[in-house]
């Protein structure tokens, strides 16, 4: 029924909002994995050794995270304060701005600071392009414009990766980024305001206050869930993508060649990219959100299950592995447009923006107890254990999780 709904015209789904939302989350995402990508090469020029490199690679990716869980309030506070398209407008300027000063950096200190401000302003960019979407098209085809805008965006860490090897310099990859980011900004001036953001201003009601998601039991749960179904995405790219050339290591899964991080990356992010498409068109096709999330978790363990018994195969198979726990962890704009989808106007920003930026943050998380499960056991053990607990919590969350798939989102979250 809802693919039969959609025929009516390709153009009702490909509005304005929907096109530069999907081209703002692929330099988001660009951006984003660009770090993961040549965070060897970069840190090597500056002179740091092999083992600073792994240190300095996590603190800086933490930092990023930081940086985006502070980004993902304020811009989800402002969303639903000042508009969908201040934070759309707002965050791209300073993400492209401090992107193309990380490639002026000379040393971790200053990577520091500029990571954090990229990953502040990067915050902002997916949350918003998924409320205005949700809230700009009809009830059945809200899932296939979210769809669009994931499949368009995570495919920038696939850009990142050709991008890496092509150009071969690091420094310019963050110039481009950034100069993609500044040139979105001229698309964006065609871009409407969503009309319930609009209706809801004529009420007297209290927007954007992000507190609000913890005085009430309930509501705080239903927020937690949103978060928790979303914790194996991050794991798998921050955990195991980002350092499978370590884990690929002899004295670990033993693989039989070279791992590339940015080749990781890149194949990972194809299978994000195709996962997205066929795990928002399965809950187009379920009428359910929860069920395509419930397939793509255990197709995610099943990629978990595959990278952990690569032990002495060859590279390309590693790679394969981790393109099927691409595909799994695909459920990305699905649970972020449940979580828009869960809450009211007056709060549906800052829950969306917050979400998925909470959902990266997790990370910082995740880190210190993998650091410290390897006081007792090694690094691929140390993960196993982690991915086992990881795809646990998710699967309670889900099965408390309301069904949202026929939901009107016109209403006011009254708390």
């Amino acid at each position: 029924m809802a693919v039969a709904s959609s025929k009516n015209g390709v153009s009702s789904i490909l509005t304005a909002g929907v096109i530069v939302a999907a081209l703002g989350y692929f330099v988001d995402i660009y951006d984003l994995l660009l770090f993961g990508v040549v965070r060897k090469d970069s840190l090597s020029s500056m002179g740091y050794s092999p083992a600073e490199i792994e240190k300095y690679g996590l603190m800086l990716l933490n930092v990023q995270m930081i940086g985006m869980l502070i980004g993902g309030i304020f811009w989800g506070m402002l969303g639903d304060k000042k508009g969908r398209l201040s934070v759309l407008f707002g965050s791209i300027v300073i993400y492209s701005i401090a992107n193309i000063g990380n490639g002026f950096v000379n040393d971790v200190t200053q990577y520091a600071i500029l990571r954090f401000i990229a990953g502040f302003g990067l915050a902002g960019e997916l949350g918003a392009g998924i409320t205005l979407v949700s809230e700009s098209l009809p009830t059945e085809k809200r899932g296939y414009g979210t769809m669009i805008v994931a499949a368009v965006g995570v495919s920038g860490a696939v850009f990142a990766g050709i991008i890496s090897r092509t150009i071969g310099n690091w420094r310019a990859c963050y110039f481009l980024g950034g100069a993609l980011g500044l040139a979105l900004l001229i698309l964006r001036v065609s871009v409407y305001e969503s009309g319930l953001f609009k209706d809801m201003l004529q009420k007297p009601v209290q927007r954007g206050n992000f507190f609000m998601l913890f005085r009430s039991r309930a509501i705080f749960l239903k927020y937690l869930r949103c978060i928790l179904i979303g914790l194996p995405t991050w794991f798998a790219i921050g955990i195991l993508v980002f350092f499978s050339p370590e884990f690929a290591r002899k004295d670990l899964l033993n693989i039989d060649g070279k791992v590339v991080a940015g080749d990781a990356i890149m194949y990972s992010y194809a299978g994000i990219t195709l996962g997205n498409v066929l795990c928002s068109w399965l809950s187009q096709y379920l009428h359910s959100r929860r069920q395509a999330v419930f397939w793509f978790l255990i197709l995610t363990a099943i990629g978990f299950v595959l990278y952990f018994t690569a032990y002495g195969r060859s590279v390309t198979y590693f790679y394969i592995a981790m393109v099927i726990t691409g595909i799994g962890t695909g459920f990305w704009a699905v649970i972020i447009t449940n979580a828009a989808e869960q809450f009211g106007t007056n709060i549906r920003s800052t829950v969306a923006t917050t979400v998925p930026n909470l959902i990266r943050g997790s990370l910082n998380v995740i880190t210190p107890i993998y650091a410290a499960l390897q006081a007792y056991f090694n690094k691929l053990v140390s993960a196993e254990i982690l991915a086992v607990v990881i795809i646990v919590i998710p699967l309670v969350a889900l099965y408390y999780t309301q069904e949202t798939f026929t939901k009107d989102l016109n209403y006011i979250e009254e708390i």
